[in-house]
């Protein structure tokens, strides 16, 4: 007796569950020279003082639907849009991320990753799908984990600067600057070290005070640098780096 083949049905795609925070159409900085549309996602390890993002820190699971729902955004406005930038929150918390950065990059958008880099496996496992990397350095050293609110997060910071170092895709570090964490000599010895560590593009950005996670970082600072201070140092550092922004 001749057994008929089984007709094997294809397991439909199981949903995404990425928690969505927010979406911008156009951010000029999240991708330079992109248009870029941003995507944040819910949930952070980290505990800023100064974030103006607090309302993203309390983790949560995606709902299924979500994704799809920013997939088809995406893919109605590819006429305006040349790349799809992740944020958050920390987007790498998410196990749901690589899909979804495989999915955006079936629409033939490139693709941007910001982070602070707290899980630097993820982030090594993620840059051959990789574009354009942001990374967060929020202090030098144990400063980092002081003004990230959150022990030992320092070390695993510096293993994906290390990785982005040894990689191959474009990659920019930044730094918020308040000035209830710094003063100006402490920004000048981070911008040198991460130089020293072959660091080329730079960006310092001064930290917005109209709604900050911790309320005391609303306040003024007695004796804060001046622009005029703060655009000198930018001067001076300039050279030991191909590109320094600084953003007010």
């Amino acid at each position: 007796m001749t057994i008929p083949a089984l007709q094997l049905e294809a397991e439909p795609a199981r949903p995404l569950h990425l928690p969505l925070a927010g979406l911008t159409t156009h951010d000029p900085d999240a991708f330079p020279g992109r248009r870029a549309a941003v995507v944040y996602l819910q949930g952070c390890p980290l505990q800023c003082g100064y974030c103006e993002n607090g309302t993203m820190m309390a983790p949560r699971r995606g709902a299924p639907g979500e994704w799809d729902a920013v997939r088809d955004y995406l893919e109605s406005r590819l006429d305006s849009l040349e790349a799809v930038v992740f944020s958050g929150g920390e987007p790498t918390l998410h196990a749901d991320l690589p899909a979804a950065i495989a999915d955006a990059r079936t629409l033939g958008l490139a693709v941007g990753l910001h982070t602070a880099g707290p899980y630097p496996e993820r982030l090594a496992r993620l840059l051959p799908q990789l574009d354009w990397v942001a990374l967060d350095v929020k202090g030098r050293g144990a400063d980092f984990d002081r003004i990230g609110g959150r022990d030992g997060v320092w070390r695993r910071h510096a293993r994906s600067l290390e990785a982005l170092l040894d990689g191959e895709v474009a990659f920019e570090c930044r730094t918020t600057v308040h000035w209830r964490d710094f003063e100006l000599a402490d920004v000048e010895r981070l911008a040198m070290t991460l130089a020293d560590c072959g660091v080329r593009r730079y960006a310092i950005q001064l930290a917005r005070t109209e709604r900050c996670q911790d309320p005391t970082y609303c306040e003024v600072v007695p004796g804060a640098p001046t622009t005029p201070a703060l655009e000198a140092l930018a001067r001076r550092l300039r050279p030991h780096f191909a590109h320094l922004t600084l953003r007010h």
